[in-house]
């Protein structure tokens, strides 16, 4: 996950992310955030992650594209959700809406499979009791 910071962002590493929960994840983060912040970050704690996580959203951007930190892989969005129409049973209303992308390295990562992962992301945020 990007911190940013005065200097420039910096990517601390979540490790074994996939076998922790969501509130794990949120207190490490959290933990990670402060010691982004006060300058405390050991480069074992920078250094050797698969993928971030980027949240431009909180700043109102509604898209973006970053670009990959190698020798990372991917690095998936989080956008501006915001009110926008939509039709639902043949009526238009409205809800609230974000649009998410995915920068992925084609030598490292299959498009398809890319796809499925923001596809999950997708289904995950439609259907949060299904996770």
């Amino acid at each position: 996950m990007a911190v940013a910071l005065e200097s420039g962002p910096i990517v601390p590493v979540i490790r074994e992310a996939d076998g922790k929960s969501l509130i794990e994840i949120t207190h490490a983060r959290k933990a990670f955030v402060e010691k982004a912040r006060n300058g405390k970050l050991s480069l074992g704690e920078v250094t050797g992650g698969t993928f971030t996580i980027t949240n431009l959203g909180s700043l109102g951007v509604d898209v973006f594209m970053p670009i990959i930190n190698p020798p990372q892989s991917v690095i998936p969005t989080v956008d501006r959700i915001s009110e926008k129409p939509v039709v639902v049973d043949g009526e238009i209303v409205t809800r609230q809406m974000m649009t998410n992308s995915l920068s992925f390295d084609h030598r490292i990562t299959d498009g398809v499979e890319a796809a499925k992962f923001l596809q999950g992301i997708k289904k995950a945020l439609e259907c949060p009791q299904h996770i």
